[in-house]
C-alpha cells in the first residue's frame, strides 16, 4: 500500500491536505470520481444509499492510493435525514481526520426516470424534485457550516438541460434548475471564497438508467455519431474534469457550467 507521503497532496487552505465529499461514490461517475479525485492528492468522504460493501471496496480502493476515505449512507432524496447526517460528517472528520471542517463537495448522487411528457407521473416528477433539485439545495445548506472558506462545490447537471431527447422532461427539468441555483449559490458563497460550478455530462457509459448507452449498441452507435469526438463518453472522462475542476489551478473558475460530452449535438 502507498503511504499518504508517497502521493502528491492537493492542500486546503489550511495547509492540511483537502477532504472531498461526494455524494453517490459508490458506483457509476460518483466512484470514478472519487478515485480521481483520491489519485489527486485528496481525502475522500463518500456517500451510498443502500450498497455499503460497494463503498467500502470504493474506501480500500483509495486507502490503497494512500489516501484516507470514509463512507457514509444518505439518501439525498430524503432531506429530513440531512441534520443527522451533517452530525456524521462532523463526527468522522473529528475521528479520522482531527479536523472540523472540509473543502469541497460534490453533489453526484441522482437517478433517472424514463418517461414521455405525457406518461410522467406525479410521483414520479416529486421524485425527481426531491433527489435532484430539493436534495441538491438543503444538503448543499446543512453542510456549509462544515465546509471551509475557499472551498469548491461541483453540482452535477446532464448535457439534456441543453439538448432535449424525448422521454427526460422530468430529470432534464430538474437539473436545469440544478444549473440556475449553482449560479446563486455561487453569487451568495463568493463573501467566503467558495466557488461554485456546474459539470454536465454528455451520454456515459455507465449502469445509470439501466445501462442502456453502455448495453444497447443501435443506442451506442447513435450516440457516437452524433458527437464531435466520435465516440460514447466513458467514466474517466467525467472523473477527471471533476478531480480537474477541484484542482488549485482552476479556482478562479466560477459560477460556470462545464459540459464534458466530447461535442455532443453540436
Amino acid at each position: 500500500m502507498a503511504s499518504p507521503a508517497s502521493t502528491s497532496s492537493s492542500s486546503s487552505s489550511t495547509g492540511h491536505p483537502a477532504i472531498a465529499l461526494i455524494t453517490g461514490g459508490s458506483r457509476g461517475l460518483g466512484r470514478n470520481a472519487a478515485l480521481h479525485v483520491a489519485r489527486s492528492g485528496t481525502d475522500v468522504i463518500l456517500t451510498y444509499r443502500s450498497q455499503a460493501a460497494e463503498a467500502q471496496a470504493v474506501v480500500a480502493e483509495i486507502e490503497a492510493l494512500g489516501r484516507r476515505a470514509v463512507a457514509l449512507p444518505l439518501d439525498v432524496g430524503a432531506s429530513a435525514t440531512f441534520a443527522d447526517f451533517a452530525q456524521q460528517v462532523r463526527g468522522v472528520l473529528a475521528q479520522h481526520w482531527q479536523r472540523e471542517r472540509f473543502d469541497f463537495l460534490v453533489n453526484n448522487a441522482g437517478s433517472g426516470a424514463h418517461a414521455g411528457f405525457m406518461e410522467t407521473t406525479e410521483e414520479q416528477f416529486d421524485q425527481m424534485v426531491a433527489i435532484h433539485l430539493k436534495g441538491t439545495f438543503f444538503l448543499t445548506q446543512k453542510l456549509l457550516p462544515l465546509m471551509n472558506d475557499g472551498g469548491r462545490i461541483l453540482n452535477v447537471s446532464s448535457g439534456l438541460a441543453r439538448f432535449a431527447l424525448p422521454g427526460y422532461a422530468a430529470y432534464a427539468a430538474m437539473k436545469g434548475g440544478v444549473e440556475v441555483l449553482t449560479r446563486y449559490m455561487a453569487k451568495e458563497l463568493g463573501a467566503r471564497g467558495i466557488a461554485v460550478n456546474v459539470v454536465a455530462p454528455g451520454a456515459i457509459e455507465t449502469d445509470f438508467g439501466g445501462g442502456a448507452v453502455r448495453d444497447n449498441a443501435q443506442l451506442n452507435a447513435f450516440i457516437a455519431g452524433q458527437t464531435a469526438l466520435g465516440r460514447v463518453g466513458l467514466p474517466d472522462d467525467i472523473g477527471g474534469v471533476i478531480a480537474a475542476l477541484l484542482q488549485p489551478g482552476t479556482g478562479w473558475v466560477n459560477a460556470q457550467r462545464i459540459e464534458a460530452s466530447g461535442g455532443m449535438f453540436v
